[in-house]
């Protein structure tokens, strides 16, 4: 059979499973669950098929290869965050909750969060980052993403008069930086530095760097967002 007509076959296939975005959300999906699962070396494309139950090859006929599909599965996994920590800092009051509920959300897991996250994926993605410029400049992309939000939220809280004068651009390179700094301990299953330990130490340098006070009591520990909610966002895993 030629490769032209093998491809014709699949996206036939395809378009007899649903649509072509709900089964690609789909294979994203199962992606990140085996990779969070398995470990990226350890994840193959069969195993992402097997889990949804359609052929390998439809999967390659979506993402080609699995650096690809690792490559996709963060971008949506990122999206999703960052369209639900847009939705949540709407609803907060002030600068300082803002801020607060993006450290919560990159340190504590919730538990009916949709799709499953982890901070083991970026481990991966990191690691791939390293050696695929491809990856490399996704991770470029969403560090400067991931920098830009925090900085806009210190910019707002300076503004309101909530924060001391700080350069917003150079802190958010500090902040994001002890972030991804603890994910590292978060992932690893550290004994002294859990996701609390790791929440309750960035939010304490928040607050000395920005200059207003900060309590632990402030936020529940249940894990989720405010008042201990959880809502099904992912963990940033970021």
């Amino acid at each position: 059979m030629s490769r032209d007509v093998a491809v014709t076959d699949t996206a036939q296939a395809a378009s007899g499973l649903g649509t072509a975005d709900s089964r690609r959300e789909q294979m994203l999906r199962a992606a990140l669950e085996v990779i969070a699962e398995r470990g990226y070396a350890e994840t193959r494309i069969a195993d992402v098929a097997e889990r949804i139950g359609i052929s390998p090859a439809l999967v390659i006929y979506y993402f080609k290869t699995k650096d690809q599909l690792l490559t996709e599965s963060i971008r949506y996994l990122d999206n999703i965050w960052y369209a639900t920590g847009q939705r949540r800092m709407s609803e907060l009051p002030t600068a300082a909750a803002r801020i607060e509920e993006i450290v919560a959300m990159s340190c504590l897991p919730e538990a009916d969060a949709e799709p499953r996250s982890s901070w083991t994926l970026w481990l991966d993605f990191w690691t791939l980052a390293a050696r695929n410029p491809e990856v490399a400049g996704l991770r470029q992309r969403d560090d400067e993403r991931w920098r830009d939000m925090v900085s806009s939220v210190v910019t707002d809280g300076q503004q309101a008069g909530e924060f001391q004068v700080a350069d917003a651009d150079n802190f958010s390179i500090l902040l994001c930086s002890l972030l991804d700094g603890l994910a590292i301990q978060i992932a690893l299953d550290d004994p002294v530095v859990g996701p609390e330990r790791a929440f309750d130490l960035c939010m304490q340098f928040i607050a000395d760097q920005l200059g207003f006070e900060w309590k632990d009591s402030q936020r529940a520990r249940t894990g989720g967002h405010q008042a201990g909610q959880s809502n099904g966002a992912p963990q940033k895993g970021r």
